[in-house]
């Protein structure tokens, strides 16, 4: 036996034993042990894999996209090594590979796809050393913990500045400080919004990136799609958005229910009928399509693999309750609640609530982000909402300054009694949870304790082998 595959053996009897004392242990601990026992894990156990690796990083919507790339690779027969669960930072990844790993020096699985913290992004992609990239956006998220978006926008183009001239960089033309980062570089891909219909009227509150990297200029808008998403141009220098080789047209919305477009490349197209909804699953959906078709998949695999994907939990997805549909959307930064907002007012009739704000260190500790975000757009249409977590009364003060009365407004925090409260007092068929980050992982541990939802591991397959 190497000294490596004893030091596997170690990592997953750690993770087995924080497994059994209820710890979860399956998706990081191992990892973490292995990097600690062997720091260069990743590197070789990710150079066992016969295809390579994909890297998928984003501030908002990576898990969603990760999902959606399974989706079309599995699709198309090819057999993944992904860390499904979601834990992308270094010990999610080692996670990862360590359960892939087999005697001798062999793998479970073709390729790797990789979902990877934003700011994990310069450690992991000198181990991982993928064949394709891709970069769909930055936003403002966990100020306390990044730092403004420069901060990790520098990161980033160092990245990028040292990757292989054989890997490809796929990225997102309509963010700017994405697009930024391939302006030099060879072999890149851009994918784009090319529909006007589904542009808002100005520049919303919580847009982060407005101005020009090369000038400092503010940049013009031609059209406004997603925070700071869109049609750009530098009225100064004159660098522009550059022009997408993929892109989504015919746009159409379905509430929370899906969304339909058209993909389009330089030589064919595709109607997709996505069974997630709003501008922001389009995005990602893209983004997946754009990184697929690197692979030189068909685009007819592609579309067929898109509308075939499951949603990942919390990300649109919705759980059967004694005849009561519960939607959980994640909500975790200003321009992603924006978006979760402009998808529900599409909603026929009033809306029940269950909106649960917690401030532990994976949310962020900073929530006055919540006032950049319009729940103004949602106020008219609550008929109730039940607010939670651990700045529960902090949330129901903003919903009140938005214009919800005072009488629509419960507080409870503790997360039990809060969803007993609106599940009880929901007047439709239909109640839509608001949770942000460890708030999605207390409701998922609820829902799979009433037996609403299977366990974590069942859902996910991340125990350790």
């Amino acid at each position: 036996m190497s000294l490596l595959s004893a030091k596997i053996l170690a990592a997953r009897a750690v993770g087995g034993l924080a497994r059994r004392a209820g710890r979860g242990g399956g998706t990081s601990l191992p990892g973490k042990v292995l990097i600690r026992l062997e720091p260069e894990a990743i590197g070789e156990l990710s150079a066992r894999l016969p295809r390579g690796s994909l890297v998928i990083s984003a501030t908002n919507g990576k898990t969603t996209t990760a999902a959606m790339t399974a989706a079309v690779l599995e699709r198309s027969g090819i057999a993944l090594v992904h860390n499904r669960a979601g834990a992308n930072m270094a010990g999610g990844v080692a996670s990862t590979l360590l359960a892939a790993a087999r005697p001798g020096r062999t793998i479970d699985g073709e390729l790797g796809l990789f979902e990877v913290d934003e700011f994990w992004l310069d450690r992991l992609i000198p181990q991982l050393e993928p064949r394709a990239v891709l970069l769909a956006n930055l936003f403002r998220d966990q100020l306390d913990r990044y730092g403004e978006l420069e901060t990790i926008a520098d990161r980033w183009a160092a990245v990028v500045a040292r990757m292989s001239s054989s890997s490809r960089l796929v990225l997102n033309a309509d963010d700017p400080l994405i697009a930024d980062l391939g302006r030099r570089m060879p072999n890149v891909t851009y994918f784009g919004v090319e529909d006007g219909s589904v542009a808002v009227p100005e520049m919303q509150h919580a847009s982060d990136s407005k101005h020009c990297r090369r000038c400092g200029a503010a940049y013009a808008y031609d059209a406004v799609y997603l925070g700071h998403l869109g049609r750009y141009h530098c009225p100064s220098c004159g660098q522009t958005r550059p022009r997408p080789s993929i892109s989504a047209e015919a746009i159409r919305f379905d509430g929370t229910r899906g969304a339909a477009f058209r993909l389009c490349t330089r030589e064919a197209t595709a109607d997709v009928a996505l069974p997630l909804p709003g501008l922001y699953n389009v995005y990602n959906a893209l983004a997946a399509a754009a990184l697929c078709l690197q692979l030189q998949i068909p685009l007819e695999t592609v579309a067929a693999g898109l509308e075939a994907v499951a949603a990942a939990f919390g990300r649109a997805e919705t759980v059967a309750i004694d005849g009561l549909e519960l939607s959980i959307l994640l909500v975790k930064n200003p321009a992603g609640a924006n978006e979760i907002l402009r998808t529900l007012v599409l909603e026929p009739g009033e809306l029940d609530l269950l909106a649960i704000l917690n401030d532990r260190t994976a949310d962020g500790r900073d929530v006055s982000w919540i006032w950049d975000a319009d729940f103004e757009l949602l106020a008219p249409h609550v008929r109730r909402a039940t607010c939670a977590g651990t700045r529960a009364a902090e949330l129901a003060l903003r919903l009140k300054y938005a214009g919800v009365p005072v009488e629509r407004l419960e507080v409870i925090p503790p997360l039990a009694p809060a969803f007993d409260a609106a599940v009880g007092r929901t007047a439709s068929e239909r109640l839509f949870a608001l949770p942000t980050y460890t708030a999605l992982l207390e409701l998922h541990e609820e829902l799979a304790a009433r037996g609403h939802v299977p366990q974590f591991w069942e859902r996910t397959g991340a125990a350790p082998r």
